[in-house]
């Protein structure tokens, strides 16, 4: 693996210990990360589902009357800032778990170069090209499918920001008096801005990260 001299070269197995103990410690930093991701996102659904609570309480007490629209006008852009918030972390955690996925790659590298032979038994990818890191989250893809960025969990949380914007904007409008069609179409019009929005926002970072690894390296992921 290096150029010095063999008496001053670390034994094979001093090597392997150390590639395993910092492939432990990506794979614990990377289970913090999901973690987080999960709880974030739980959290945030707990607080809109108290949020809906509270507002059906309010509601309920006065015949959604003007406190009713007071309370909703300060709770739900109070639930939107908390939504956004987390959207922004869950992408950062995102990008965070592609750096580690390429550390363990690498590392898995270095367990071939200590010993070619093994490299049929593994399963996941050695390289830091993005066909490496598709290989090791499970898919032979070259880049990530549309499917993943619907499925993810920022994007669900991004429809529900979507969905309180509309019913925000929506809301506002009907306190001036205008139609209860007006306030559809605007709270309908504000929710899909608001998606789109979020939507290429979360793209350009994803792509952002997964860039910096589309010529990483030349070799053969498997």
């Amino acid at each position: 693996m290096t150029d010095r001299p063999a008496e001053e070269r670390t034994p094979q197995a001093l090597q392997a210990q150390v590639l395993s103990t910092e492939h432990w410690s990506l794979l614990a930093t990377r289970g913090l990360a999901w973690s987080e991701s999960f709880s974030r996102a739980n959290w945030f659904v707990t607080v809109v589902s108290a949020s809906v609570v509270a507002l059906a309480l309010v509601a309920d007490s006065t015949d959604f009357g003007v406190g009713f629209r007071l309370f909703a006008l300060l709770l739900i852009p109070l639930v939107i800032v908390i939504g956004l918030a987390t959207v922004v972390r869950l992408v950062q955690l995102n990008s965070e778990d592609v750096h580690l996925v390429a550390g363990m790659n690498r590392l898995r590298r270095g367990y071939l170069d200590l010993a070619p032979d093994a490299e049929p038994y593994f399963v996941t990818g050695h390289h830091e090209d993005i066909p490496g890191l598709m290989r090791t989250y499970g898919t032979r893809r070259t880049r990530i499918p549309a499917a993943q960025y619907l499925s993810s969990i920022a994007m669900l949380v991004s429809i529900i920001v979507a969905l309180l914007v509309g019913a925000l904007a929506g809301m506002v409008v009907g306190s001036f008096d205008a139609a209860l069609a007006v306030a559809v179409v605007v709270g309908f019009a504000a929710a899909l801005i608001t998606l789109t929005v979020l939507v290429l926002a979360i793209v350009r970072h994803v792509d952002h990260t997964w860039t910096q690894y589309a010529a990483t390296s030349s070799a053969p992921s498997s």
